[in-house]
C-alpha cells in the first residue's frame, strides 16, 4: 500500500493535485482503474443521471454523463504540459435539462437537417417535427440527447472506455422501427478519445449519427476560436438554400471562403460568407474513400500549441462555428459563452440524404449494422 500511495503522490503532483490526502481515495479508483463512476443529479422524474470520468496513463481525462451522452469535459496538455478543459457544457445538470445548443452529445436519430420535416421510404411518408425553422434537426424535440441512455464501464485494450446504449422505439420521434443503438467512449492512451457507433433496427430507418462537442483549444474562457489554425481534408462541400438544407449539387471550395485544403485561421476569411448570423455551418465533402478511417481535419491553436486531429470513416464532416451562440448561455465556472467561442467538428453522412438519391444512403435495413467510428487525437505543436 505505501508503494501504491507514493505512486499516487507522484500521479497527483504531476497533475497538480495540491492536497493528495483529500482525494486519495477517489484518486485511487481513478488512477487504479481509470473509470470513475459518480451521480450527476437527477431529472425531474427522480432519474439519476452518472457521470464517468476516464483518465488514461498520461492523465488526460473526459467526463462524460448518460443524458445525451454528453462529454461534459475534456482536460488536455498544452506544449508546456499544463491541463486545460477545452469542451464548452455546463457544471450541473439542471443546465443542461434546461435546454442548450447541444453541448457535447450524440445527436440522432438522424443529425443534422431533413428538408420540411418529412421523407419518403418504401413508398410512405414520414413527418418530423419542424424544430429548426421549417426544418427538421438533429433528431426532433427529444432526440438521443435528451435520452438516458444504459452505460457501462468496458474493457479497453489501450486506455479506458464506457459503453452507452438506448433502445428508440418505432415511431420515436416520427421515425420508423425499434432501432438499437450503441455508442462506446474510448480514451487512449494515445491521447485518443476514440467514439464507436453502432446500431441495428427491427424495420428500414435512416440513421445518421454523430457528437456535437463544442471545442476551443484555449479553453472556453479564453474568448473566440476565431484565431484557431484550420485543414481540412476536403475540396468540395454541399450547397445549401437559406435554411441550411442542401441544394443537391457539389462543389469545390476553391476561390471561395470554404478552402481550408491549406492551413487558414478559422477567422481569417469568415466576414466573406453569406448569411446571418455570419459563420461557417457547412458540411464539407472529405477527400478518402467512405468506411476508412482517415484523417478529416486538423486544428492548432497557437498560443497554447494544442493539436486537434479527427479521424473519421464519414463521407463529411460539418465544420460549425457557435454561430448562433449569442451571451445569453453561462456555463462552466460562470463563463458566458459567445458567439465563435467554440467549433464542432461533426463527422456524419450529409444533410437531408433521406431526401438526396445523389447523396450516400443513410437508410439502416433489417439485418444490417450501421457501424462507425470517429477518433479526436490531441498533441502539441
Amino acid at each position: 500500500m505505501r508503494k501504491f500511495t507514493m505512486f499516487l503522490g507522484v500521479a497527483l503532483s504531476w497533475l497538480g493535485v495540491a492536497d493528495m490526502a483529500a482525494v486519495a481515495s477517489a484518486g485511487e479508483q481513478a488512477v487504479g482503474k481509470g473509470v470513475e463512476k459518480s451521480d450527476f443529479g437527477k431529472t425531474a422524474d427522480g432519474t439519476t443521471v452518472e457521470l464517468f470520468t476516464l483518465t488514461n496513463a498520461n492523465g488526460l481525462k473526459a467526463k462524460i454523463i448518460n443524458y445525451g451522452g454528453i462529454i461534459t469535459e475534456l482536460h488536455v496538455p498544452d506544449r508546456d504540459g499544463k491541463l486545460a478543459d477545452v469542451v464548452l457544457g455546463f457544471d450541473n445538470l439542471q443546465d443542461y435539462l434546461a435546454g442548450h445548443p447541444f453541448f457535447g452529445c450524440i445527436t440522432g436519430r438522424v443529425a443534422n437537417r431533413i428538408a420540411k420535416g418529412k421523407f419518403t421510404l418504401d413508398g410512405k411518408e414520414y413527418k418530423l417535427a419542424a424544430n429548426n425553422g421549417p426544418n427538421h434537426l438533429h433528431g426532433g424535440l427529444k432526440g438521443f440527447d435528451k435520452q438516458i441512455w444504459k452505460a457501462e464501464i468496458v474493457p479497453a485494450t489501450d486506455g479506458v472506455a464506457v459503453n452507452m446504449t438506448y433502445r428508440s422505439p418505432d415511431g420515436e420521434e416520427g421515425y420508423p422501427g425499434n432501432l438499437t443503438t450503441a455508442v462506446t467512449y474510448t480514451l487512449t492512451n494515445q491521447n485518443e478519445l476514440k467514439i464507436d457507433y453502432s446500431a441495428t433496427t427491427d424495420k428500414a430507418t435512416p440513421v445518421n449519427l454523430t457528437n456535437h462537442t463544442y471545442f476551443n483549444l484555449a479553453g472556453p474562457q479564453a474568448g473566440t476560436i476565431l484565431g484557431h489554425e484550420l485543414k481540412l481534408a476536403a475540396d468540395e462541400y454541399t450547397p445549401t438554400d437559406d435554411t441550411l438544407i442542401p441544394t443537391g449539387k457539389i462543389e469545390a471550395v476553391k476561390g471561395t471562403p470554404l478552402d481550408f485544403t491549406t492551413i487558414q485561421t478559422i477567422g481569417s476569411r469568415i466576414n466573406q460568407l453569406k448569411g446571418k448570423p455570419v459563420g461557417y455551418d457547412h458540411n464539407f465533402v472529405l477527400s478518402k474513400k467512405d468506411g476508412v478511417l482517415a484523417l478529416a481535419a486538423w486544428v492548432r491553436e497557437p498560443k497554447s500549441g494544442r493539436v486537434l486531429e479527427a479521424f473519421t470513416k464519414e463521407p463529411g464532416v460539418q465544420l460549425y462555428t457557435g454561430n448562433f451562440l449569442d451571451g445569453k448561455t453561462k456555463g462552466k465556472g460562470g463563463v458566458v459563452y459567445n458567439q465563435h467561442q467554440g467549433f464542432c467538428l461533426e463527422t456524419q453522412h450529409f444533410p437531408d440524404a433521406v431526401n438526396q438519391p445523389a447523396f450516400p444512403s443513410i437508410i439502416l435495413q433489417p439485418g444490417k449494422t450501421y457501424s462507425t467510428t470517429t477518433v479526436y487525437k490531441f498533441s502539441t505543436k
